[in-house]
């Protein structure tokens, strides 16, 4: 039996997804919460590997089990095992041709910029601080350029081990609610840093040191140096992940916003 989990997580204490012999990281608790319940042992596969310090939204996860559960007890004996920084949100029974990583059609992302004079005393580990005041309509127009299917080794990581710096950006949305700028991308994948390295160099442009022409400038230069910084994870949310309908996994809403081309996509 195939199982699928949605997942929410405050990545502030870990060392990111991915298990690491000697770091604490999400996967090792969930692992050894599901294993708990297995009553075996059990390695999970997710659908995007977040960094230290970044949180989830839905993160989806699989994992392979002879044991019988339903879907409460499922959700409800994990979450007993977790820490209060994890917590299974939903729990489904999938085809065994299900995969959390490889049967995803896209991914998203939301960044929470707080765009005030002041630190945060509050959510200070779930946020950017960025105190320069910001044009959250100059940071939409240089989004223009990244839309579409593109080279982006200019917003890759030095140590970013994809084989291509291809990527396929469906929708880029900011939006600005009192002192919070919000940035929510969608796209097919993403390279290592790639997300947090686009919020650099929107920063740039909503602070008034770049036209945002110098988005397209810097995607076609094809440098991580032509970029600017790589911003802070605690600001960075894994949101959700659009799976074919055939498997049954929840769609976030913002997947509304993606292409109907997108949403006819089937997975063979």
């Amino acid at each position: 039996m195939r199982i699928a989990l949605g997942i929410e997580y405050d990545g502030t204490a870990y060392h990111g997804w991915q298990f690491q012999e000697h770091c604490i990281s999400i996967q090792a608790c969930v692992d050894a919460a599901i294993s708990r319940v297995a009553n075996h042992p059990v390695r999970s596969t997710c659908a995007g590997r977040t960094d230290a310090g970044v949180h989830a939204l839905q993160q989806v996860v699989h994992f392979d089990t002879e044991a019988k559960r339903t879907e409460y007890a499922w959700i409800m004996g994990i979450n007993s095992a977790l820490p209060d920084d994890i917590r299974i949100i939903w729990a489904v029974s999938v085809p065994a041709s299900f995969h959390a990583r490889n049967s995803a059609i896209a991914r998203s992302y939301r960044y929470c910029i707080l765009n005030r004079r002041v630190k945060p005393a509050l959510d200070r580990h779930r946020l950017c601080w960025f105190y320069k005041p910001l044009d959250e309509t100059l940071m939409q127009s240089g989004t223009q350029y990244l839309i579409g299917e593109h080279d982006f080794t200019s917003f890759r990581s030095a140590g970013c081990q994809s084989n291509s710096p291809f990527r396929r950006i469906y929708t880029i949305d900011v939006s600005r609610k009192d002192d919070c700028i919000w940035v929510s991308i969608i796209g097919n994948a993403f390279l290592h840093h790639m997300v947090r390295n686009i919020i650099g160099v929107l920063l740039e442009v909503g602070s008034g040191q770049h036209e945002p022409q110098w988005v397209d400038q810097v995607l076609k230069a094809r440098d991580r140096k032509a970029a600017g910084i790589t911003a802070s994870s605690s600001g960075l949310y894994f949101s959700g992940v659009y799976y074919p309908n055939e498997f049954g996994i929840k769609k976030n809403r913002e997947f509304n916003a993606l292409p109907d081309s997108v949403k006819r996509v089937e997975i063979s």
